[in-house]
């Protein structure tokens, strides 16, 4: 009766540790890592009608910058 009690709690660990590691791969994809810093910077690069060029130039270096951060890119 233990070993069976023992037998279940090293297949449910061994389980959970398989499913955390193959979530953590797919999580950590350079396609998944592109896909969440797109949808988080996308209203950055969006230009209201109001705000002047030179305003506009500046709020797209700063977008570019964090989204190249978001991905994990080193800046000079």
């Amino acid at each position: 009766m233990n070993i069976f009690r023992i037998a279940k709690v090293i297949v449910v660990l061994s389980s959970l540790s398989y499913l955390s590691v193959i979530f953590l791969r797919n999580y950590n994809s350079p396609e998944n890592i592109q896909k969440r810093c797109t949808l988080k910077f996308e209203k950055d690069f969006k230009n209201p009608l109001e705000t002047s060029r030179e305003e506009w130039d500046q709020i797209l270096d700063l977008a570019d910058n964090n989204y190249l951060k978001c991905m994990g890119i080193t800046q000079y």
